[in-house]
């Protein structure tokens, strides 16, 4: 049995007969070939599979595609705008807030909600606000110190 859904992702609409036990991170990677979203630990630890769903961060190894019918959804690869990068990806380019780069993706989502909901984070609200996400390689400060970058250019 498959279910139709139709999701839009990154400004662009895409219907699809999926089965009801594929994983959104898995509709995102496979079906569409969108990899920035990454899968770390399939069971919503890491984070690394954070997106926008409604302009709501969520982890998109914890949701069925059919739980995404009808929404609108934004990867890593939907932030930049126009060839500009979109101000937190500029933020972790200047202000070295990646190493490996397996965590950024979902650590940039994570934090485009968080600048929504708070523009101007203090550095306890940015470490409170990615901390559903885990970088296994820096100490974070760097991370923060993005995040305050793009908080300030916004």
């Amino acid at each position: 049995m498959k279910l139709s859904v139709s999701i839009t992702v990154n400004g662009r609409r895409y219907d699809r007969e999926v089965e009801p036990r594929l994983l959104l991170v898995h509709f995102l990677r496979d079906t569409l070939a969108l990899t920035g979203t990454k899968i770390g630990c399939d069971t919503s630890q890491c984070g690394a599979c954070t997106v926008l769903i409604d302009g709501r961060s969520a982890k998109s190894c914890t949701l069925f595609a059919a739980q995404a019918d009808g929404s609108s959804v934004t990867t890593i690869e939907g932030l930049a705008k126009d060839g500009q990068l979109h101000p937190l990806q500029e933020g972790f380019w200047e202000e070295h807030g990646l190493q490996c780069g397996y965590c950024t993706p979902g650590m940039i989502m994570s934090a485009v909600n968080l600048l929504t909901d708070t523009p101007s984070p203090s550095e306890g609200q940015i470490r409170e606000g990615i901390s559903g996400n885990f970088c296994r390689c820096t100490g974070y400060q760097h991370i923060v110190n993005a995040i305050q970058f793009a908080a300030a250019k916004r």
